[in-house]
């Protein structure tokens, strides 16, 4: 099969040549010829398969055959995405396959100036990138109208859910016309997203071109168990062992992010660091470093979970576990892309044990596990399994009562000091789903 055979037209096809692309992949095989019918879609796909070109190629083919020319402050297509660099990479992609149509792309998002982004709507774009905090404001400044539009695309919907845009979404929908198309792309589709794609499509065709929750099979993955206070030791071990060249790193927290940066830095180490809290410009200067191997270790929190399209990247370092464990599958998803080879290291201490616990029901797989000789923790990891059940250490029989103890009183009961206290499963985060008002659509 080739794209030629999938119904795209001349300049999209030379723009795919350009780019080196050759036979579309699962995702982009069944995802094209269902947008060019217009039909609305929920398409998932493993990270790296080539998501963005399944609904970019065909959205820019319908936006250059039908309909009329893009209204001043207006877009006829809006791509959300949860996060910027998401969305400037999404829109780096687009503007490469429309380099040989008459079309207008631009992307809006937080964290810099809104003005000269009002300026650039004044003309209109045919295809509009934007993060949903950022779209809000442009609409109530009325520097952006939606009644032009035919198409909108939610990329990694279940993220935005994570980042608490479920209000955000419904004033979007809200905003929309009610006669339109709707595409839903992700790595992962939670139950809250199939609920969400219920209230916001009309009759979608499923596409699921590979197991639900299951990380590339190009990833190797592994956890060393350590000590919590011991990671930054075991990190800079492990690099200098592996001789690791370039590393992206994820830590639950800004301050984790500031932490390792600074400890790395303080050891020569090349290294930089983006989260939330720092400026758009510097974030993308710091991205660009790192992806020009100027930057040896790049430690993130899940803002660059998604959207980070980094050429061949050979390792994945998780210094801590997430929280949501479909993100896991998402910051992983940064090696191993389209084919390629790579690593996922997890250095777990034992108060990680629940979120190991969750990762491994959701991807269906017990990850191996490897200890590190001079790194062996004091605080075991319990064993885990994809059944998601903590397995709990059999316990020593408890010692008789004697005159003058040797035991541990707690709580008023005598306990021996080789007992393990049980670990309690955690219960996963609630998301807000958005509950949209769906009165009678009108038929296509």
């Amino acid at each position: 099969m080739t794209f030629a055979t999938l119904g795209l037209i001349e300049p999209l096809l030379r723009a795919l040549e350009t780019l080196g692309y050759q036979t579309p992949t699962p995702v982009q095989a069944q995802a094209i010829p269902a947008v060019l019918a217009g039909r609305d879609l929920m398409a998932a796909a493993q990270t790296g398969t080539g998501k963005t070109a399944g609904f970019a190629l065909p959205l820019l083919q319908l936006l250059t055959m039908e309909g009329p020319k893009v209204a001043a402050n207006s877009a006829r297509a809006l791509i959300l995405c949860p996060t910027r660099e998401l969305a400037e990479q999404v829109h780096a992609s687009v503007a490469e396959y429309a380099q040989h149509l008459p079309l207008t792309t631009y992307a809006v998002y937080g964290g810099v100036s809104i003005n000269p982004q009002m300026m650039k709507l004044r003309k209109g774009v045919d295809i509009l990138v934007a993060t949903p905090g950022r779209l809000i404001d442009l609409f109530r400044q009325n520097a952006l109208k939606l009644n032009q539009l035919q198409t909108l695309v939610l990329d990694e919907a279940d993220r935005m859910l994570d980042l608490g845009f479920s209000e955000e979404l419904a004033n979007i929908y809200r905003m929309l016309p009610k006669k339109r198309q709707t595409l839903l792309f992700s790595a992962t589709f939670s139950d809250d997203i199939r609920l969400l794609a219920g209230q916001m499509l009309n009759d979608p065709l499923s596409i699921e071109v590979s197991p639900r929750n299951v990380a590339a099979n190009t990833v190797q993955q592994w956890v060393v168990p350590v000590d919590k206070k011991r990671k930054p030791e075991l990190f800079v071990h492990l690099m200098r062992k592996g001789r690791w060249k370039q590393v992206l790193v994820f830590a639950k927290t800004r301050n984790g992010v500031d932490a390792l940066v600074d400890k790395l830095q303080g050891l020569g180490i090349n290294a930089d660091g983006i989260h939330g809290d720092k400026p758009q410009a510097t974030r993308q200067r710091a991205l660009d470093r790192f992806k020009a191997s100027e930057v040896q270790i790049l430690v993130a929190t899940d803002v660059a979970a998604r959207g980070l399209d980094i050429e061949d990247l050979p390792l994945v370092v998780n210094f801590d576990l997430p929280i949501v464990a479909e993100d896991y599958i998402h910051r992983i998803g940064r090696t191993g892309r389209a084919g390629n080879p790579g690593e996922a290291i997890s250095l777990v201490c034992a108060d990680e044990v629940n979120m190991l616990s969750a990762i491994e029901m959701l991807t269906r797989q017990t990850l191996t596990r490897k200890m590190e000789p001079d790194f062996v923790p004091e605080h075991r990891v319990p064993d885990t399994d994809a059944s998601g059940q903590v397995v709990k250490k059999p316990k020593k029989p408890k010692k008789p009562k004697t005159s003058g103890g040797g035991g541990k009183r707690n709580l008023g009961k005598w306990v021996d000091s080789g007992d393990v206290a049980p670990v309690e499963p955690s219960i996963k985060p609630v998301r807000k789903v958005p509950v949209f008002n769906t009165g009678p659509r009108k038929k296509k």
